[in-house]
């Protein structure tokens, strides 16, 4: 499994923009394609946005589509999600995870390997 540490969160007032950046362990990122996720107090983890192993291929939820940008540089081992135009409702642990040969899917119980998270506050 690959090992994975997201950072970049922060307290950012609405309307604001964000970086996350999620860097992997090992040698085989290449095969995994990646997600992210997140998770609000009190409610159940939801997907954020995924993209595939060679990065043609990208996944959003409705709710960030157009203000999200997810991307990778396997060169670097790293997958980064742009967020602009914050919301307070975006507020969440964002966590990044990884598939082992998958597609991008919007299903958490598909990935294998997840990061511990970051947190993300959007101020009114």
């Amino acid at each position: 499994q690959v090992q994975l540490v997201e950072s970049g969160g922060g307290l950012v007032q609405a309307g604001g923009s964000l970086r996350l950046s999620c860097a992997a362990s090992g040698r085989t990122f290449s095969t995994y394609a990646m997600g992210w996720f997140r998770q609000a107090a009190g409610k159940e983890r939801e997907f954020v946005a995924a993209l595939s192993r060679s990065g043609d291929r990208t996944n959003y939820a409705e709710s960030v589509k157009g203000r999200f940008t997810i991307s990778r540089d396997n060169a670097k081992n790293t997958v980064l999600l742009e967020m602009n135009s914050l919301k307070p409702e975006d507020t969440a642990v964002y966590y990044c995870a990884a598939d082992r040969g998958g597609y991008g899917s919007r299903l958490s119980r598909l990935y294998d390997s997840w990061g511990q998270g970051t947190q993300v506050t959007v101020s009114s």
